[in-house]
């Protein structure tokens, strides 16, 4: 698998306001309001006085990596203030600290801030800004494309945060029809139908969900503890044969293991 990255990365606001007047120019939002401009043929025309024009509105790094497989080298300069205050260093060595490995250094030169210890790549600021969510420069071309109607950063950011806890509330709801893999039930669905006396749909998978997570909970249920319980789900759930041929679309409520009401109730 390749990976190939020219680019300028600083902070994201300060490179956009650059990029508005310079056709072509695009810049991709990364973590820490750091931001990246994939470099074309047209922008590394004159790349020292860019370099030095961008880094009089704030520090950037000029960073470039090229891998194939495992294998190749990386380099990495920064400017301050029009003028080039670190390197360029390069390496094709990664054996190292990864603290020294050049892009990494440079990224600690901007500012960005490392993970606390025990996450992952916690010494890597190359993971910790987001540059493995790229692999070439039309990734980033399009990751900015996507930012592009964002006034800054911070509205960029509302809009990412506000997705990922759609996509989380969207898993946690598939969650409650999802069959878990290994896990037994006393009752099959066409029993279930029967002693609820529902149609076949996602309230049955719900429920069946159920069963399996009191097994989790309580360990192994006898078919008679399983009707009990599922009958008392469905009268909590408000479930009825009417209320599930109304497109079986109402979604149960979110299942309380019973482990959390033991321990509430110690």
């Amino acid at each position: 698998m390749s990976y190939r990255l020219d680019a300028v990365v600083g902070e994201f606001d300060h490179l956009r306001g650059w990029a508005e007047g310079v056709p072509g120019a695009l810049v991709a939002p990364l973590r820490q309001r750091m931001g990246l401009l994939p470099l074309s043929t047209a922008l590394r025309g004159d790349l020292p006085g860019m370099l030095r024009d961008l880094s009089r509105r704030g520090p950037v790094a000029h960073v470039e990596a090229d891998f194939w497989g495992g294998e190749g080298d990386q380099k990495a300069a920064l400017w301050r203030a029009g003028v080039q205050e670190w390197g360029p260093v390069h390496t094709s060595d990664f054996s190292g600290a990864r603290e020294d490995w050049p892009i990494n250094a440079a990224l600690a030169r901007l500012g960005v801030a490392w993970a606390g210890p025990g996450a992952p790549d916690h010494r890597d600021l190359f993971v910790e800004v987001g540059l493995g969510q790229g692999r070439d420069e039309e990734d980033w071309r399009r990751a900015a494309l996507r930012a592009r109607d964002a006034a800054d950063y911070d509205e960029w950011h509302a809009r990412e945060q506000a997705e990922r806890e759609r996509e989380q509330r969207a898993a946690a709801e598939r969650a409650l029809y999802e069959r878990l893999p290994g896990i037994p039930v006393p009752l099959g669905g066409k029993e279930i139908i029967a002693l609820l006396g529902l149609p076949q749909g996602r309230t049955i998978a719900a429920a069946i969900r159920h069963l399996q997570q009191l097994h989790i909970d309580r360990g192994p249920q006898s078919r008679e503890e399983a009707e009990a319980a599922l009958r008392a789900w469905a009268a909590e759930q408000g479930l009825t044969a009417a209320t599930a041929r109304r497109g079986d679309t109402a979604s149960p409520r979110a299942h309380r293991p019973a482990s959390a009401d033991h321990c509430r109730g110690q």
